[in-house]
């Protein structure tokens, strides 16, 4: 006997001890709902590759701001070749055909010397009418686009990563509420099997209290199986594995103070970022409508040449020339020329044309978005406001329902115990405390959701964040 009695005490030492550590954990794990949205901002790949289309786009920016800077080319060329010339035209064409400068003999030379060529040449495409000033503010609008991308994406993430959250708790306090259905169920059942094997109950009345309990376990599965998608969910949006979360149960107790807001639809980073591509869309087609205009450049050449060749080579004098690689690649002769230019491309205007009409439907495209985007977060806002007045009425109703549930178990228990109520009475008794708890275990939670579609719906992010620390 003292034996069975020491092991029992150690068994209730070891369970304790495990249940002291399982809670250290969770303490330890618990994860605030600021911090799984500042994980998940840090950590989800879309927001990382909309960074990088932003940093993609800044660097497009700077190479358009560089088409101010000149041209310039400086080369060197050192060359072995004849220099037999034919009278006759010709046109240069691609890269075919070899330039030449030599006298004409009456039979083909193979004569053949070192030469060189050292050239620098600038040009600079001084003014430009305005063309390059709407490429820049094309590019900059691409960076504003990209930047409010960045932002809505942010805040579309953290939206989604509050709701995934809220959503998770939800499941589990639905998971609680099943467990104390299902311990409520067994004793139910206990104590109906107890009284039937007495005789004072009828048999089926256990069958019925069994059925009970069974479907109470039934539902406890479904909260555990909504309970692990949830987490699943969250863990998405946090780019990680799926896991058991330790969330903050303060919401279950709580309600927000502050369901006003000051913010104006036009604000949502959502709406902003509309914003952003029609404005983006229309210096698009103003850059595109003024690549027509002509430019002025301002453009210089200084050249130096070396030839194997003498000045006196020709009919008279075929050997007039060394095969020396040295006396071939010292500069002889230098040249050098100035001067600016204007030029147009008179048939680009009506092959731009068709570029500005369909960069305008883009813009109009644009412009449909926008609005569809405005009319549903307004009314968003409008389901918002309803919901939070909804969810405050079934607030201040739960405790009501829930007391009188509680009664009406308590008075089916008793009159039940005393033979002057059908199992039938009971089991209606059970059903509803059990969703009268339910109800009031959710009832803050609804509250929280409801402000949220408020802040996701207005683009006030302050109006959740201030209230949830």
């Amino acid at each position: 006997m003292y034996l069975r009695y020491t092991k029992c005490v150690f068994v209730f030492l070891f369970f304790s001890l495990m249940l002291t550590v399982q809670l250290s954990n969770a303490q330890q794990q618990s994860l605030l709902l600021s911090e799984a949205i500042h994980s998940g901002l840090n950590n989800y790949q879309t927001i990382k590759a909309k960074q990088h289309y932003l940093k993609a786009s800044n660097y497009l920016l700077q190479n358009v701001k560089n088409d101010y800077l000149p041209n310039i080319l400086a080369s060197m060329q050192q060359n072995y070749g004849s220099i037999n010339g034919l009278y006759g035209p010709g046109a240069p064409y691609g890269a075919f055909g070899v330039s030449s400068a030599g006298p004409v003999f009456n039979s083909q030379q193979w004569n053949a010397a070192f030469g060189s060529l050292y050239l620098i040449s600038t040009n600079w495409e001084a003014f430009t009418f305005g063309r390059k000033q709407s490429r820049i503010a094309a590019a900059n609008a691409l960076v504003q686009t990209d930047s409010a991308d960045v932002e809505q994406e942010k805040f579309v993430l953290s939206v989604k990563v509050a709701g995934a959250y809220f959503n998770l708790l939800t499941a589990q306090g639905l998971v609680m509420e099943a467990q104390a259905n299902l311990k409520r169920a067994d004793t139910f059942r206990t104590a109906v099997l107890a009284r039937t094997l007495n005789g004072l109950n009828p048999g089926v009345d256990s069958s019925i209290a069994n059925s009970e309990y069974s479907n109470a376990y039934l539902i406890l599965i479904d909260a555990i199986s909504n309970r692990q998608q949830a987490e699943n969910t969250l863990a998405q949006l946090l780019n990680q594995k799926p896991e058991t979360f330790f969330l903050d149960t303060s919401f279950f107790n709580r309600i927000p103070q502050n369901f006003v807001s000051s913010f104006n639809i036009t604000a949502n980073p959502q709406v902003k970022f509309f914003e952003s591509k029609i404005r983006q869309s229309e210096m698009q087609a103003n850059a595109i409508k003024k690549s027509i205009l002509p430019g002025i450049n301002f453009f210089g050449i200084f050249q130096t040449r070396g030839s194997g060749f003498g000045s006196q080579y020709s009919a008279a004098s075929p050997n007039n020339y060394s095969k020396s690689f040295f006396d071939g690649i010292t500069p002889l002769r230098s040249n050098y020329i100035a001067g600016l230019s204007l030029a147009f491309n008179i048939m680009s205007i009506p092959k731009i044309k068709q570029q500005v009409n369909a960069q305008r439907e883009l813009t109009e495209a644009y412009k449909q978005e926008y609005d569809q985007t405005y009319t549903q977060l307004q009314d968003a806002l409008i389901l918002a406001d309803q919901r939070i007045q909804n969810t405050l009425q079934s607030y201040r109703e739960v405790p009501i329902q829930l007391k009188a549930a509680r009664d009406a178990f308590l008075q089916k228990s008793v009159l039940y115990e005393n033979g002057l109520a059908t199992i039938i009475d009971l089991q209606q008794a059970l059903y509803i405390v059990n969703r009268a708890e339910t109800s009031a275990k959710l009832a803050c939670i609804n509250i929280w959701q409801a402000l949220l579609l408020k802040a996701a719906a207005s683009g006030d992010w302050d109006l959740l964040m201030q209230q949830i620390k």
